[in-house]
């Protein structure tokens, strides 16, 4: 007898587009077969981050959960952007079960009372067990959860696999929000690690493990088999497959209820938002951040390193909700007071190649700023010149700086500017974004902020 499993991850801001997860409950109705058991997993960030998840503290991802009714769901790093009581929440009305066998809070598992570490599920002949876990980078990377200790996943699954075993399950299925999971496959004897985390599209056999990822922003569903003489797994495009009217109606209120809806900006597009212009150097949308930053906090310059969000482009009627989503985040704009040497090591931590030369990231991987002109050369990652408002940038001199507060908090990426050098705490960048939206629209071209001479390919597609 064979299984088939059903699996999303990293759905996101989706909910800000109801269409889109209509169509992923769509697809997910059209594709269970009374012929052939089907399972339903979440490979978690089904909750956030996203502007509707930020009003709604999660609880929109209730309209989709309710809908396809999962068998389990695993929390992601940003499912715990709205605090632990929203996490708790999510795990504890959610349908099926919340698989937790990794994440700890205060010497405890995280929500034992609302969540379980594995779980048998009979699919016709066949025993199911299921373990979950989650990305051990979660305190580092998300600072709402920086007192969570999340163990080594390998340990946490090699544990719930012999008790699944054990207890009767025909196959082993590991729920991860990790990313690279490899190490799963290789370590341990699972049939199948479905993932998330990172948001390309895997299928992948691991010394005889399967390890797949559905890709995200509910875009594609992937198709899993199992039980068979090899498992398979195929990815399906949500946009083939009709709208469950039921969920877009329930989203499409919340947006109306919040105010989302309203129409703050009309573009001339389409402001691209390809992975290629959220990070790879100067773009139009990374240049209407930067400006939007600068703005709110009457600084001198402004940066962003990552946390633009990837999705369709900006084109014609541009809502309120359209512009948080591309910062869907609670964070607030900070200004630094730092001196010119400072802001040099600053504008060096743009380099994202440079931070993680390791993790197979492309050469083009950049950051945004506004207020500033940079070169750079990419063979020894060095700033060959910086200027701030036409002037190079002097060590001795005094600069403001506005940024994400992220980029204070945590050292993730920028570690030259810390809380020390804040000064002044300006309001919520959603605020900004809309505020500049509103004032001056959205940037759609680029002005040779950033010059990167001797990189191989063109920065913007």
């Amino acid at each position: 007898m064979t299984v088939r499993i059903l699996h999303y991850a990293d759905v996101e801001n989706a909910y800000d587009t109801p269409e889109r997860v209509g169509r992923l409950a769509g697809a997910i109705d059209a594709l269970r077969d009374d012929h052939v058991p089907t399972l339903v997993t979440g490979g978690g960030d089904n909750t956030g981050p996203g502007v509707l998840s930020t009003a709604c503290g999660g609880a929109q991802s209730q309209d989709l959960f309710d809908a396809v009714d999962p068998d389990a769901e695993v929390f992601g790093n940003h499912d715990f952007d709205h605090d632990y009581d929203a996490a708790r929440r999510a795990a504890r009305e959610f349908p099926g079960a919340w698989l937790n066998a990794n994440a700890y809070l205060d010497g405890d598992r995280f929500a034992a009372d609302h969540t379980t570490p594995s779980t048998l599920v009979d699919a016709g002949d066949v025993t199911v067990g299921l373990v979950g876990v989650t990305a051990e980078t979660t305190p580092d990377i998300n600072p709402v959860a920086n007192d969570l200790a999340v163990g080594d996943a390998v340990e946490a699954v090699q544990d719930a696999e012999r008790h699944l075993r054990d207890a009767g399950a025909d196959l082993v299925v590991v729920i991860s929000h990790r990313g690279d999971d490899e190490d799963l496959a290789r370590e341990t004897s699972a049939d199948a690690v479905l993932g998330g985390h990172e948001h390309d599209e895997v299928v992948a056999q691991v010394d005889g493990t399967l390890v797949a990822r559905p890709g995200s922003n509910g875009h594609t569903l992937l198709e899993v088999t199992l039980g068979g003489d090899e498992p398979t797994a195929s990815h399906r495009e949500t946009a083939d497959y009709p709208v469950d009217e039921s969920v877009a109606d329930a989203l499409r209120e919340r947006l109306d209820e919040t105010g989302l809806s309203e129409t703050v900006a009309h573009v001339d597009g389409p402001v691209r938002r390809t992975e290629r212009h959220l990070k790879g150097g100067e773009s139009a949308v990374g240049n209407f951040v930067t400006d939007a930053l600068r703005s709110a906090g009457d600084a001198d310059v402004a940066f962003v390193v990552g946390g633009i969000r990837q999705d369709d482009p900006l084109d014609g009627e541009v809502s309120a909700a359209d512009i948080h989503g591309l910062c869907p985040f609670d964070n607030e704009v900070v200004v630094a007071d730092v001196d010119g040497a400072t802001l040099l090591d600053a504008f060096a931590d743009l380099q994202l190649a440079a931070r993680y030369p390791d993790d197979d990231v492309p050469p083009w991987w950049f950051g945004h700023v506004s207020g500033a002109r940079l070169v750079y050369d990419d063979r020894d990652y060095s700033v060959v010149e910086a200027t701030v408002g036409g002037e190079p940038v002097h060590p001795e001199e005094t600069y403001e700086v506005a940024l994400s507060d992220y980029h204070v908090v945590t050292d993730h990426i920028v570690q030259a500017i810390d809380e020390s050098d804040v000064v002044r705490t300006v309001g919520s960048l959603r605020d900004a974004l809309v505020e500049r939206a509103r004032e001056h629209g959205v940037n759609t071209e680029t002005e040779g902020r950033i010059e990167r001479p001797y990189l191989d390919q063109p920065v913007v597609q």
